[in-house]
């Protein structure tokens, strides 16, 4: 990409600064805070921007032989103003009320604000948010800043030209090696090392993007070097073992090793600690693997996480587990696999993972079968044009930017036509903000993240100077039109108790339809993956709610909960059973081929296998992803294993009140995927939703 486009996508809408009013509001800021004043004069900043604001005055009247001094001049002003500015806002969280400290500090439920390298991180995207703000075509700026829209993960990109999250291309990297760090890595001689380098991967991938590293069929790229284990230890064998125990051998050895593999895997993604101040996002998917050692390779995951992790036995976050059913490999007994399928169950009711993907729907909805990047983001269909050879591995997301919907139904006072005005004028809007993100994600160099886009992690191997739009054109990449509040949308119109009325159900499948049909329009005429993403809103539930409650009041079903349902799904704070709730929500599914996923709340499942498994049969051609949701909580002091109360202070022990996440471990479903929110507190918003939530099942 040339130079001048570069300066244009991030400059074009900043007028020329006025260093002189700069320098004088920034002095006027020193004088209005104390602390601030203190650190001005230990380093003599407002002496040096004192005399930079007089000596600009005095280049302005010098004769134009002398005038190339004012370009240094400029540069010295503009360092020393956001010396101030950004040590201001750094330093800002300090002086914030208790409520806005704590949705700054947990806005991302995956981050301890205590730990050194996250409240670095957090400090940073402060800045970053406020330099990547500036950076917004005008009227983006304005409606995110307005909570119109919401342009996602401000902390980390237009600042920077990141993308989002993706399905590494792990089968290719470990097949050809990569370059990493000072390290050439060649291909694994055993399932060992592939795992050891699997986890190295993910720790780079994680803190080169922002978004969530899923690992596709790592039961079948692993199963082959499972199968160099075994080789191996046939060859020892004849050695040293009885003829007839040989394979017996080989086979007991190997699936030790799959074992130990597979659990240093679990305990590295759970111990690694990325640049961005996190436990790498990371999930795994699984299921189709067909032979001996996929299948083992399968049943090691899903034993490991079982098993749980440490001397307390406590719940893996990471990786999330999502498990591919098919029909006549797992999904019915007499199915080759179906044993992997009732470990499966078993998990989900000791773990609350794997959530599930059906293979068919999954086919139907999205025109080919894929594993989610990160919790639910998916991707259309796309064909390789020299190989013409449908591709998944090593392809991504560039960005989400989300829609509110309850204030555009809120602002239409209960007139549809107007409310299809406004949509439309918003929807203009939200395509301006990704057609930006596009653009910004384009301006990367691959030399910014080789083990993206050098080594193999999105498929293919640029060359240091190459184009990275190679990558993301033709539909390869995906850009996501999110949104949230359907249930408070047809709330405005029809009251709270609209799911059962047929044209309240119409109206806000009608709403999904028209985003569909503008993501499909912008697509076709671009050639980039727009599509409609059901936004999980771990935050953003709080977010638009609170502005929405400041500007609109208190309404009963909309802004009185203080926060917004997830995209379609059903009222939280009403208990349909599972097989009403998934009928009711598989109508909306074609129309967000981009993401979605659907849950159902259960009460403890353990002894009741059987009735998760009707559930999950149930689904099988309705919907294609479906998670789990069943209480795991666990007291160390008491030995209770009974759900966690919901209190003003996080969660509570039922039996004896004990709230110390030292000795406890509750484990609870933020959006798309697990938090600990004893450890990790989230938004007041999110906190209220999942206290609101109702069990689907007695």
């Amino acid at each position: 990409m040339k130079q001048k486009e570069i300066i244009y996508l991030n400059d074009y809408r900043k007028p020329e600064p006025n260093l002189e009013l700069e320098s004088a509001e920034t002095l006027e800021m020193i004088d209005d805070r104390p602390e601030m004043n203190d650190r001005a004069k230990s380093s003599n900043i407002g002496e040096k921007i004192i005399q930079i604001s007089y000596n600009l005055n005095s280049a302005n009247r010098k004769s134009p032989e002398e005038e190339n001094d004012q370009e240094s001049l400029r540069r010295d002003s503009t360092h020393w103003i956001n010396v101030i500015k950004t040590t201001d806002m750094i330093n800002g969280l300090g002086d914030m009320d208790s409520e806005s400290k704590n949705k700054a500090l947990n806005e991302n439920a995956n981050k301890n604000a205590e730990y050194f390298g996250t409240g670095r991180d957090l400090q940073a995207g402060v800045l970053s948010k406020e330099r990547g703000l500036e950076m917004l075509p005008k009227r983006v700026m304005e409606a995110h800043k307005n909570a119109d829209i919401h342009f996602h993960d401000l902390d980390y990109n237009p600042y920077s030209p990141m993308t989002n999250c993706c399905l590494v291309d792990f089968e290719g990297m470990l097949e050809k090696g990569f370059n990493m760090g000072n390290a050439s890595c060649e291909s694994p001689k055993s399932i060992q090392t592939a795992c050891a380098q699997a986890s190295q991967i993910i720790a780079n991938v994680a803190s080169s993007q922002y978004g969530g590293t899923t690992f596709p069929d790592a039961d079948i790229v692993l199963g082959k070097y499972a199968e160099l284990n075994y080789q191996k230890h046939l060859k020892t064998a004849e050695k040293w073992v009885a003829e007839e125990l040989r394979e017996d051998y080989a086979n007991e050895k190997t699936k030790k090793d799959i074992k130990d593999g597979i659990q240093s895997l679990e305990y590295e993604i759970n111990t690694l600690f990325t640049s961005n101040g996190q436990t790498p996002f990371t999930t795994i998917g699984f299921g189709l693997g067909e032979g001996k050692w996929e299948k083992e390779v399968q049943k090691a995951i899903f034993n490991q996480r079982i098993e749980g992790l440490g001397e307390d036995k406590r719940t893996a976050i990471f990786p999330k587990l999502v498990f591919a059913v098919k029909d006549g490999l797992n999904k019915s007994e007499g199915d080759p696999n179906y044993d992997v399928k009732k470990l499966a169950l078993e998990c989900s009711t000791k773990r609350m993972y794997p959530d599930i993907l059906n293979y068919d729907k999954v086919v139907e909805t999205t025109g080919s079968f894929k594993y989610p990047m990160g919790c639910r983001s998916f991707l259309g269909e796309y064909t390789n044009p020299q190989t013409g050879d449908s591709e998944t591995a090593g392809r991504m997301n560039l960005g989400v930017v989300s829609l509110n919907l309850p204030r555009i139904a809120l602002e239409s006072d209960g007139d549809q036509e107007k409310f299809w005005q406004i949509l439309d004028d918003k929807l203009d809007v939200v395509h301006e903000a990704l057609k930006f993100r596009i653009d910004r994600c384009k301006q990367a160099k691959p030399g910014n993240a080789p083990i993206l886009y050098q080594n193999g992690a999105f498929g293919k191997r640029l060359d240091v100077d190459g184009d990275v739009d190679e990558l993301f054109k033709n539909n390869r990449a995906s850009a996501s039109l999110g949104y949230t509040g359907l249930y408070e949308v047809g709330a405005a119109f029809f009251g709270g108790e609209w799911e059962q009325n047929p044209e309240a159900k119409e109206f806000t499948l009608d709403v999904l339809h028209y985003l569909n049909a503008a993501a499909e329009e912008w697509k076709a005429d671009e050639g980039y993956g727009y599509s409609v993403y059901s936004t999980p809103a771990e935050s953003l539930t709080d977010r638009f709610c609170s502005a929405d409650r400041e500007k609109f009041g208190e309404i009963k079903d909309i802004t009185d909960k203080e926060y917004y349902t997830n995209s379609f799904h059903y009222d939280v704070r009403k208990n349909p059973s599972p097989f009403e709730k998934i009928d009711f929500e598989k109508d909306y599914l074609p129309m967000t081929p981009g993401g979605q996923i659907v849950y159902c709340e259960y009460p403890k499942m353990q002894q009741n296998p059987k009735a998760l498994e009707a559930v999950w049969d149930y689904s099988f051609d309705k919907v294609m992803y479906l998670g789990t949701n069943t209480p795991i909580d666990h007291c160390y002091e008491c030995g209770s294993e009974e759900e966690f109360k919901p209190t003003e202070r996080g969660f509570e022990c039922s039996d004896c009140g004990n709230h110390d996440p030292k000795t406890s471990d509750v484990v609870k479903r933020t959006c798309g995927y697990l938090g600990n929110p004893q450890a990790r507190p989230m938004v007041k918003g999110r906190h209220k939703e999942i206290s609101a939530r109702k069990k689907h099942m007695k």
